[in-house]
């Protein structure tokens, strides 16, 4: 809620801005892309660690004269004792100024060692300034300030008051989409309302002033002209008509964006288009005909909450069965994939999906794979070679059942995650291919497997 209303405060005072989320993240990343009106973006070290870190931030904030970067969890949580990949870590790389939002509801003096605790806990952070949440009565307000001022020596910028009514609605699987908020771009006026009444913005932004120059962007082999270079397999050589020469053709991909279907990183997005493709935004839900394409792209999303419409859409369901068997190339991620079984299975009732792959999909109340995903690609496909390994992330709540299970048939194995199927030898499995029909709960992050981009629209290319 503070990200959301300080960036959308910030940008209304036409400060051009580009929010952050940190992690394997597409709902909170979605709602900070339209607060700071600018395309949203995901910053993780265990995708792109170290320097290639701020290489990647340094492009990405390239152009904007601010730059927020949202926290996950708490300030040092991590993947292990050592906190990797965590927030802190993020911000020592990006040397970053820090702000800390605390929670000091029934609480006084014990916020102050809270915050000293932080100080003191990691070498290398630049903690800047509090933001005190969920206080009391104004007696309180002024304790806290006294405290965390006097005894940590750091400014308290602003002390929201308790709300009995949440500015934010949440389900199990994190915040509601955007696309399920009929008024989203005015409720973040509202948030943002809220957050500059209780939070001195100018003084935030005098801290922003301490985070020191980034590096000069560097030429990203992904973005800036270096993937189409690995495109081999088609012969991409001008023919000549005269003095005239013909440039190559640029496949379209188009990919599903509606409100089942809209996971997608932006990096990912941004890559293909680098690639050589241009891109055509799709719908599964409506009736309107899509054009001509060369390749399909089926995000993550929550199509458990439109599984009824998806399945009602039979002329939909039917065209993208007919461009799979047709060898047209698709690549589906989780949400996507389940789109491309038989059936999703929904608190015992099945609605009928494309029926590409022999298998259907159970959506489960809790949790069956969430987070970081090692993978190594045991079969090649079109889109990734045998013998790559790569990093990538899982947002699971749904189990596959096939009809004929057959091992040999997973791409991946997974040294970290659930993928599709437990293995009888060691890791799981996940991945699947038919025809040229790529199909995973795992998704991938553009920046962490450069070839991805390169051979998805290489494919897209081939007659």
């Amino acid at each position: 809620m503070v990200s959301l209303g300080v960036s959308r405060a910030l940008r209304r005072r036409d400060i051009a801005l580009r929010a952050f989320k940190k992690g394997p993240d597409y709902i909170d990343a979605a709602w900070l892309s339209l607060a700071a009106r600018a395309p949203q973006g995901n910053l993780d070290p265990f995708f792109t660690p170290g320097q290639s870190l701020l290489e990647h931030f340094s492009r990405m904030a390239s152009g904007y004269a601010l730059a927020l970067v949202e926290g996950n969890r708490g300030l040092f949580d991590g993947l292990d004792l050592q906190g990797s990949c965590s927030t802190a870590e993020v911000s020592r790389v990006l040397r970053a100024p820090l702000i800390l939002v605390l929670d000091c509801a029934k609480m006084t003096r014990t916020a102050a060692a809270l915050v000293k605790g932080c100080m003191n806990f990691e070498p290398g952070l630049h903690i800047a300034g509090v933001i005190l949440n969920r206080t009391g009565a104004p007696r309180h307000q002024t304790m806290l300030r006294a405290a965390i001022e006097e005894l940590c020596g750091l400014p308290v910028l602003g002390t929201l008051p308790r709300k009995s009514e949440g500015l934010m609605e949440e389900r199990r699987t994190g915040l509601f989409g955007i696309d399920e908020y009929a008024q989203a771009d005015a409720h973040l006026d509202q948030i943002a309302d809220f957050v500059s009444a209780h939070v001195d913005m100018d003084a935030l932004l005098r801290l922003a002033e301490y985070a020191p120059d980034l590096p000069d962007p560097l030429p990203d082999p992904l973005l800036a002209g270096g993937a189409p270079q690995r495109i081999e397999a088609v012969d991409l050589s001008a023919k000549t008509s005269g003095s005239k020469s013909v440039r190559p053709r640029r496949p379209r991909i188009g990919y599903v964006r509606d409100a089942a279907f809209w996971f997608y990183y932006q990096e990912n997005l941004d890559a293909l288009h680098a690639a050589g493709a241009d891109l055509q935004a799709l719908s599964l839900l409506d009736a309107s005909p899509w054009p001509a394409i060369d390749g399909l792209y089926i995000g993550g999303g929550t199509p458990e909450l439109h599984a009824e419409a998806l399945s009602a859409n039979r002329e939909k369901r039917s065209l993208v069965a007919a461009l799979s068997r047709a060898g047209l190339p698709i690549y589906a991620e989780s949400g996507g994939f389940a789109y491309l079984t038989q059936s999703l299975r929904i608190e015992g009732r099945d609605y009928p999906m494309a029926g590409i792959f022999p298998c259907s999909v159970e959506f489960c109340p809790a949790p069956q794979g969430l987070g970081y995903v090692s993978a190594e690609v045991l079969n090649a496909s079109p889109f990734l070679p045998a013998g790559c390994s790569f990093r990538g992330h899982e947002f699971q709540f749904s189990r596959c059942v096939f009809n004929e299970p057959d091992e040999k048939a997973y791409l991946f194995r997974l040294h970290r995650g659930k993928g599709m199927a437990a293995a009888p030898d060691q890791g799981r499995r996940d991945g699947l291919l038919l025809y040229n029909t790529f199909a995973a709960y795992t998704y991938v992050y553009a920046p962490a497997l450069p070839l991805w981009a390169a051979n998805f629209v290489s494919l897209c290319l081939r007659p």
